[in-house]
């Protein structure tokens, strides 16, 4: 991963380039564009199931108990029961993992995102298969063992690693291959991640259903199934990357007119290395921290918020939420797991739909419409909540989650706009710190004002009220950030030696015959293999959609 590495590989001869090594990548004359995005799709959806870790905590919380959880004594603290073999895990315990999965996600695309523009987006994507599903092989093992810490080393850890070089392994390379429509293009792919759960989840709970007996709850079955279907997915993602040769552009487009001075899309590019200097980069972070702490801590309360602030009219009972007898609570829990369902739809929708529109609009436009809209709608929820109208509530918070997928799928295209294209995927890895910090601020705003807000004897249908505002306020800062966005100052690019050194560094080519036979697909690409590649990502998506529908029609039952 270091300079002198990437230097003896360049030197090496042409016929010596390995399998994994990006020269081998390069796409041939006649290489049809749209077979990168499935590429990208077929291992997005599988990391994506990041999101849909939360259908194991149940079973795994009676592991060993089967029917009911053999409960740890007082004396079994959080570091006790990583080694625990006699009492089962609780779920907050196993909660986590799922807080790992994002820290190490971006940290790990922050520390090798550098790398990952040198060695090429296949070699990327097959370390991140690796890790990924890997990591759930360790944690099965851990299952089996009754190994809490092997868990957390194996999905938390190796597998958050392999999150972060999955989610950025294709962003550089798509941006490339569509510079006309760089929002689209990344949209398809991070859409993919928002979708993993949609397809993940539901498949998780057929193996589980699949593999229980009386003495075992069929998870650590299941984590090897979906390990190993991951890993031919992701293997065949990631042989399916190619990357244009420099200089590439599609036929009949014309670059943008070199910059004004107050252009926003640049012709130049800025070396990752000095990214944490400039003044935009920080903006950037700021606009997407903010737009994502606000979405996510919608997400983490969206179920319990709608049960709380409707109650009973949920399911045509005159009554509120704590004067419901269980069976009511249970049927008004079945309609708020449609909701959450609604929602992940509204999420994966507005990646693809925000980010596409984001070609016409603008990057800085687009985001200003989410910070301007959003706090419009965050504002009214108080008010649709007092009115009862559960039709303005649910559709304000279906169009934030659109907005709070479509903030991440807009933000590459944004970076490669102001910092340029030959190191934008390392420049996005730095940036999804952002990321691991909302993820930390949004949860813990939500959830410590609803607490204070119980504690000052607040009826739980109001509890949220102050907490949209503080989240209004959250979207201002990140209005106010974006709006103070301009054009980076030369003295931050590359001088043209500087961007030579780093192709070179980089394997840029520009063609594949520079490289020898056999680095890329030569001829023009069937039809049929497009077809193929679309439709081996298409149908599991529509499964997911379809699966996901199905509960999405208990909450319009």
């Amino acid at each position: 991963m270091s300079s002198t590495t990437a230097e003896s590989t360049t030197s090496a001869p042409a016929g010596a380039a390995g399998l994994l090594d990006k020269e081998r990548t390069i796409a041939g004359p006649g290489f049809n564009r749209w077979l990168v995005p499935p590429a990208a799709l077929a291992i997005h959806l599988c990391i994506g199931m990041a999101y849909g870790f939360s259908v194991f905590w149940l079973p795994l919380s009676k592991a060993l108990g089967i029917k009911e959880a053999i409960k740890c004594g007082p004396d079994v603290g959080f570091f006790a029961e990583l080694f625990t073999t006699t009492c089962d895990w609780k779920i907050s315990t196993l909660g986590w993992m799922y807080t790992l999965f994002f820290v190490f996600l971006g940290c790990s695309a922050a520390l090798w995102g550098g790398w990952l523009e040198r060695a090429g987006p296949r070699k990327a994507g097959v370390v991140s298969a690796l890790c990924w599903c890997g990591g759930m092989l360790i944690s099965a093992l851990g299952i089996h063992l009754h190994q809490f810490w092997m868990m957390i080393l194996g999905s938390g850890v190796i597998g958050g690693v392999g999150l972060g070089l999955g989610y950025i392994s294709p962003v550089s390379t798509l941006i490339k291959w569509f510079p006309d429509r760089r929002g689209m293009a990344t949209g398809m792919a991070i859409m993919g991640f928002g979708g993993g759960a949609m397809i993940g989840s539901p498949l998780a709970a057929e193996l589980m259903k699949t593999f229980a007996s009386p003495t075992d709850v069929g998870v650590m079955q299941t984590f090897i199934v979906m390990a190993l279907v991951y890993f031919v997915f992701m293997l065949g993602g990631a042989f399916g990357y190619r990357v244009p040769p420099s200089g590439w552009k599609p036929e009949g487009w014309t670059p943008p007119v070199a910059q004004t001075s107050n252009a926003m899309i640049t012709q130049r590019h800025v070396h990752v290395k000095k990214v944490w200097g400039i003044p935009q980069f920080w903006l950037v972070w700021l606009v997407l921290c903010m737009n994502v702490s606000a979405g996510i801590g919608v997400i983490g309360i969206a179920s319990p918020m709608l049960q709380e602030v409707f109650g009973g009219s949920l399911i045509g009972v005159d009554a509120k939420f704590g004067a419901l007898d269980k069976v009511q609570l249970a049927a008004i829990a079945g309609v708020a797991a449609g909701f959450t369902a609604l929602l992940s739809l509204f999420n994966i929708g507005g990646r693809f739909v925000w980010a596409s529109f984001s070609d016409k609009l603008g990057r800085k436009v687009t985001y200003a419409v989410f910070f301007v809209l959003g706090g419009i709608l965050y504002a009214s929820l108080p008010g649709s909540a007092t009115a009862g109208s559960k039709l303005l509530f649910v559709g304000a918070v279906c169009i934030i989650l659109s907005m709070y997928g479509g903030g991440f799928a807009t933000v590459p295209a944004y970076l490669a706009d102001l910092f340029g294209t030959q190191m934008v995927g390392a420049i996005h890895g730095r940036l999804l710190t952002a990321w691991a910090t909302a993820g930390i601020l949004g949860p813990v705003v939500v959830n410590y004002m609803r607490d204070y807000q119980l504690g000052l004897g607040i009826p739980r249908e109001q509890v949220y009220n102050q907490t949209m505002y503080i989240l209004v306020g959250m979207l201002v800062i990140g209005l106010i950030a974006n709006l103070s966005i301009r054009p980076v100052a030369d003295k931050y690019f590359m001088s043209d030696e500087e961007l030579a050194e780093e192709k070179r560094l980089a394997h840029d080519r520009a063609a594949a015959s520079d490289v020898g036979a056999g680095s890329g697909a030569g001829g023009t690409t069937p039809t049929f293999m497009v077809a193929l590649a679309w439709a081996a990502v298409g149908i599991p998506l529509a499964w997911g959609v379809y699966k996901t529908l199905l509960t999405v029609g208990k909450f319009f039952a």
